[in-house]
């Protein structure tokens, strides 16, 4: 993502959607359509299908973190809680 555009993201109001296009930016499509988030507190929590796609996501944490930090702002996100559950999708 160019540091333009993500300067201008940090800078606007935290919202639902704003944390959607975040984490659709920092994990990608395949994995954006095998999840659903919610930011609650510091925490992101993070339903996924199938065990597979937890341990794809806490595998690759750091990075996620390091790429949400880009378009949140460092410290918005400080975990991710990564569970089995009911995706909206």
């Amino acid at each position: 993502m160019p540091a333009a555009l993500a300067s201008v993201l940090r800078r606007a109001p935290l919202s639902p959607e704003k944390v959607a296009f975040a984490w659709r930016t920092a994990v990608g499509a395949a994995v954006d359509r095998a999840s659903a988030v919610e930011l609650r507190g510091a925490t992101l929590v993070v339903g996924v299908k199938s065990d597979e796609w937890r341990l794809e996501i806490l595998r690759s944490s750091a990075l996620i973190r390091a790429r949400l930090d880009l378009v949140l702002g460092p410290g918005i996100v400080t975990r991710l809680d990564v569970a089995v559950g009911a995706v909206d999708r």
